[in-house]
């Protein structure tokens, strides 16, 4: 308000000067003289009269404002104005040309300016805030809950309330969920933007741990599953300050918006599932979207459909998959531990840690932003899912090696070879206990040459010593070139009247060979 009636009471009640004023009142000297000489244009006198107001006051002094003739100049249709303020690239200069275009008589800039702030300072709290179409989206969770009857738990729960309000249209998205975990969270989005049939530039939640894992006033680090869905959504997450609601009044009001407009007049109900909840939600907000606005021309659907919709990115051609991240570390097999069961990854990164996505079917491995491995998920706990391609060579070739493959490549050197090895394999529990035998055989083969080799295995063979470490024992002291041992005449039966021999056995009376019977002294 102006400070015309303290600057009369200052010249005429009191006597100052204009400059005298001018200090007092903390105006220029020049607004002093415009104020006294439009209050004697208008034939005021001190003092004035008690009835006359302050607003009658500006009325009488500054009535001489509209252009000659008496007609008041035209005004902007301020809602329009305010609707289309909203829309992209769109600014009061604009309005303000586009204004004066249709009325050439009309308001200068500054005064257009002035009175659109005015006219705005009138309306809601919830409307002062000014936001382009398609640029916003708040999210968050209500702080009132909802009563639903769990089937699968068989008893009554609370269900969480998520609600999302566009920034330029108010209009709202509700959904109830059993928890606000992260799943819930990410799941409630999609459904969100399938819901509006696109995506916001921006997504404006608040600090919950579902969306930050740690807050920070200037660079909040986000949730990885949540920044995995703004980038396939090709949209970004601006957090709101950590106790600063102002950064998301749109979902401040929003949010009482639906706990007293939805969730009250649903007090009395009985749900006995979260879909009959849900349908009674989406019943109750689109009444509430399609209540007119009280100073608005329109509803929060009307702005959504001509202003907002148009305005929102398209949604991808795949909707996203819900998926965890966890750090593991590489252990020294070249295998990562995730929920119990191994995956392997490049053998290169062991002692390495890597990041690891998990969805329902798949796991993925990522090295400094790259994905190194992925495999099918497993559930089994304790076991190993590995891939070749991850094993050093020594070891795929240690594994490619099977008993029959062992057997023809001894059979190559000779069939005493072969012999030795097949002695090896059979006389183990299992034959993998018998493959180190069986390779470091292989090795001396390429040390000694073959035509030793099997030597060496004919002379083992000979002595009844198969075993790696005789034959390379063979080798080593040159057994191999001397001839076979000949074998020994065999011994010729023992003659003496105490030795009875088989036959005796054979002959026996069966009543020999009955046990003794038990003694009954």
């Amino acid at each position: 308000m102006r400070k015309v009636k303290e600057v009369l009471r200052l010249k005429w009640g009191c006597g100052l000067s204009n400059r005298e004023i001018a200090v007092s009142l903390a105006i220029a000297p020049s607004t002093v003289w415009e104020y006294l000489r439009r209050a004697g244009a208008a034939g005021l006198a001190w003092p004035l009269p008690e009835a006359l107001t302050e607003e009658q006051l500006e009325a009488a002094l500054f009535a001489a404002t509209a252009p000659s003739g008496g007609q008041a100049r035209p005004l902007p249709d301020w809602p329009a104005l305010h609707q289309e303020l909203r829309r992209k690239g769109v600014t009061l200069v604009l309005l303000w040309q586009e204004y004066k275009a249709a009325h050439p008589d009309g308001y200068q800039y500054t005064q257009f300016c002035e009175r659109y702030r005015q006219w705005v300072g009138a309306l809601d709290v919830c409307l002062r805030q000014d936001y382009k179409a398609g640029e916003k989206l708040f999210v968050d969770w209500a702080g009132q809950t909802a009563t639903g009857r769990d089937p699968a738990a068989g008893r009554e729960r609370q269900a969480e309330i998520f609600v999302a309000v566009l920034g330029a249209s108010n209009y709202t998205y509700v959904e109830a969920t059993w928890t606000q975990g992260l799943p819930d969270w990410i799941g409630a989005h999609i459904r969100a933007f399938e819901a509006f049939g696109g995506v916001a530039d921006l997504l404006v939640p608040d600090n919950l741990k579902a969306g930050v894992t740690a807050p920070n006033y200037y660079e909040p680090d986000l949730n990885p599953t949540y920044l995995e869905l703004a980038r396939h959504y090709g949209t970004a997450v601006v957090p709101a300050r950590v106790r600063r609601p102002r950064d998301k009044a749109k979902v401040e009001t929003g949010v009482q918006n639906v706990e007293r407009q939805i969730l009250a007049p649903l007090r009395h109900r009985t749900f006995f599932s979260l879909a009959e909840l849900n349908q009674a939600l989406r019943e109750r907000v689109a009444e509430h979207n399609a209540r007119p606005f009280q100073k608005l021309p329109g509803s929060r659907r009307s702005l959504f459909e001509t202003l907002e919709k148009p305005a929102l990115k398209p949604l991808p051609p795949t909707r996203y998959e819900f998926a965890t991240w966890k750090k593991a570390q590489v252990h020294i097999d070249y295998h990562v531990e995730v929920e119990g069961h191994y995956y392997s990854v490049p053998y290169q990164l062991v002692r390495q840690k890597l990041d690891v996505r998990l969805t329902a079917t798949t796991v993925e491995c990522f090295h400094q932003g790259r994905r190194v491995a992925g495999h099918p998920r497993s559930f089994q706990k304790g076991r190993h899912t590995t891939t070749a391609e991850h094993m050093p060579r020594s070891h795929r070739e240690y594994l490619a090696w099977t008993p029959e493959r062992l057997v023809r490549w001894a059979a190559k050197s000779g069939p005493a070879t072969a012999g030795v090895v097949k002695t090896i394999l059979e006389s183990r529990p299992h034959p993998l206990q018998g493959y180190r035998s069986c390779l470091g055989l292989m090795r001396l083969g390429k040390l000694y040459g073959p035509e030793r080799q099997e030597a060496a295995c004919a002379r083992a063979r000979a002595i009844g010593a198969v075993s790696y470490r005789s034959v390379e024992s063979i080798l080593k002291r040159g057994l191999d070139r001397l001839g076979l041992p000949e074998k020994a005449p065999p011994r010729p039966a023992l003659e003496h009247t105490n030795v009875r021999g088989a036959q005796y056995y054979a002959d026996a009376p069966t009543t020999l060979l009955k046990p003794k019977e038990e003694c009954r002294c």
